[in-house]
């Protein structure tokens, strides 16, 4: 089979090799991948490893939709046939994210666990989820991170209710799935952007209510002024950096702030006051356990939900996949993996 490795940082190091087929041991099932998506951490992961140390030689991506067409010893949650999706972190089924102060948090794929950017995997049948029915792999790839970021920050963790207003930064994979689940919960989306285009685009699939162009505006006064002076209910903060001081000062009294996105550097700068006066919520999302991953699977299937794909690459392409990522995506980035490479 195909798999795409590197034996040092760098996405110049990047190889497409082929490599012996796994086979599956105790416990584990074998998958052939249909379509990995893409996500920002991917790109850091390759580029510096985020920290993490990296076993070498190294596999990326975390996000993957396939379908089992063999099982190892001891298995019974899956059968050949069954589709399948990954989830990103396998041994969190529920509950607060494992760890201490010191360590918090679990270990991922695509990072301290092998990624999926290959033609076939075998993993512990645990770390899968039952795939959508109402998706094919190219959409249902895209779940595992970007989806279950967002359905944890809005559906999971804080109930969102009718009439409620959200509000989104940018136009990535996160931002948009945050749109999607928002607009079927019956909330007021809020788009915020630097291009006009794309926030037509927005309002074209009925993702935004609002959309402002901080390019051409301050984008915090406009949502003041769109609310009314009220103010959001609950945004999804994906920039990070001090562009979470200005999520803080269009906030609503007891509004929340869900911190998902670090492209503004992972120091964060805000005002007390917007904190202590409004009884604000800043809460941390890093991405989700599997329970919440097999409801948001099913509220998908329930409400139609289709993700926004901007652009499918084959398996050769990768690097091509990865300069779009870079140019900044209106919505996932999806490498398709086919059997013949």
């Amino acid at each position: 089979m195909m798999q795409w490795r590197m034996d040092e940082h760098g996405a110049d190091a990047l190889r497409l090799d082929a490599v012996a087929l796994p086979e599956p041991g105790p416990g584990e099932v074998l998958v052939r991948v249909g379509a990995v998506s893409l996500n920002y951490r991917d790109k850091m992961v390759i580029a510096n490893g985020m920290g993490m140390r990296l076993a070498f030689p190294f596999t990326p991506g975390s996000d993957l939709a396939g379908t089992v067409v063999a099982t190892g010893p001891g298995t019974g949650l899956w059968r050949s046939g069954d589709r399948v999706i990954s989830a990103f972190f396998p041994d969190w089924r529920d509950g607060p994210i494992p760890g201490t102060a010191a360590t918090p948090g679990t270990r991922a794929l695509g990072g301290t666990y092998p990624g999926v950017l290959a033609q076939y995997v075998a993993l512990p049948e645990a770390w899968f989820v039952r795939a959508p029915a109402t998706l094919d792999d190219v959409a249902a790839s895209t779940l595992p991170c970007a989806g279950l970021t967002a359905w944890s920050a809005l559906a999971d963790q804080d109930r969102l209710r009718p009439g409620e207003t959200v509000l989104v930064h940018g136009t990535g994979g996160v931002s948009l799935f945050a749109a999607a689940i928002a607009k079927r919960a019956g909330a007021i989306v809020i788009a915020v952007s630097g291009s006009a285009e794309k926030l037509d685009r927005l309002r074209a699939l009925g993702l935004a209510d609002h959309g402002i162009d901080r390019s051409g505006e301050d984008w915090g006064a406009a949502v003041l002024r769109v609310t009314g002076g009220r103010g959001v209910d609950h945004i999804v903060e994906t920039v990070g950096g001090s562009n979470l001081a200005g999520s803080l000062r269009v906030a609503a009294p007891g509004g929340r702030v869900s911190l998902i996105g670090v492209l503004d550097g992972f120091g964060v700068s805000a005002t007390a006051g917007d904190l202590l006066m409004k009884n604000t919520v800043v809460r941390g999302i890093a991405v989700g356990h599997r329970r919440a991953l097999e409801e948001f699977v099913s509220a998908v299937d329930q409400t139609a939900l289709t993700p926004v794909i901007d652009a499918t690459y084959p398996m050769a392409a990768l690097r091509d996949a990865l300069a779009h990522l870079d140019r900044g995506p209106f919505g996932k980035i999806v490498v398709t993996i086919g059997a013949d490479g």
